[in-house]
């Protein structure tokens, strides 16, 4: 299943599902329907396009819903899917609405803290975060985690907001000013886990997160996308919005670096 014939199912899901349409917020604005359907396709594509051998282990960390588990294990990898977060409830009402499009027998989720688990060396393939990384604390610890869980010649995918976009960052500042660490309780779980509140990075920042932890980015894999506003998508110009987008990342560095809102990379040890 690629992903254009995927997203249109995903629609339809969305359309049945309000926890579902609460959280990625798709199809619930007409006038933003163009720009966030973008987005989120651009990503999917992203990753699919990174993690391409067949028949892979994956481990999708911070798995939210756990859409882009599902779109992988339909197409035959063994995805498992660790999270945090509320909407692990809702994920069995997902599975049951998907097993009509496919075998989803690889694939598993668990409510889990990564710094708790038993890391087995070299289990994975490949290793998704998407919108996880600036969550993760204390970094340089779950970076290791991570690195002792891939193996040797596996890749780690990432799909992260640009930590130096302006507008995010002016946001983010407004919610919880400069504290961009926290500790929540977790009910589940019956403890307290230390968490990044939308700790954003940029590209400069990971590289040397990645470092630290005796990894690098894959300079060639870098991606900057999510230029445009809302305003300009009209349902008819997605692609050569996203052309404009990908000619500008290339050109125009302070643009790339302040005005872009997605940043995608890959890694490894």
């Amino acid at each position: 299943m690629n992903v254009t014939e995927f997203f249109e199912i995903f629609e339809s899901e969305l359309k049945q599902n309000k926890a579902l349409t609460s959280y990625h917020r798709l199809v619930n604005s007409s006038s933003r329907y163009h720009f966030r359907k973008s987005y989120m396709q651009q990503r999917l594509e992203y990753v699919s396009e990174k993690i391409s051998k067949r028949g892979a282990s994956i481990w999708d960390v911070g798995c939210g819903f756990g859409t882009s588990a599902i779109f992988f294990a339909l197409n035959g990898f063994k995805v498992h899917g660790s999270t945090l977060e509320y909407y692990y409830d809702e994920i069995e009402q997902r599975l049951d609405f998907w097993k009509a499009y496919g075998d989803l027998s690889g694939l598993d989720f668990k409510y889990e803290n990564i710094f708790d688990i038993n890391i087995e060396q070299g289990k994975w393939d490949y290793i998704l975060a998407q919108d996880t990384l600036h969550h993760l604390e204390p970094f340089g610890q779950a970076a290791q985690i991570l690195k002792t869980s891939l193996k040797e010649d596996g890749i780690f995918v990432v799909s992260e907001e640009n930590g130096n976009n302006i507008f995010n960052n002016l946001k983010n500042f407004k919610n919880r000013g400069f504290k961009r660490i926290t500790t929540m309780y977790d009910e589940k779980l019956q403890k307290s886990v230390l968490i990044g509140d939308e700790n954003t990075r940029s590209l400069k920042g990971w590289i040397n997160e990645f470092s630290k932890a005796g990894m690098q980015i894959h300079p060639d894999s870098v991606e900057y996308i999510r230029y445009y506003f809302p305003h300009k998508y009209d349902g008819q110009n997605t692609q050569a919005l996203i052309a404009k987008e990908f000619n500008l990342s290339k050109k125009d560095g302070a643009r790339r670096e302040f005005m872009f809102f997605g940043l995608n990379f890959t890694a490894g040890k």
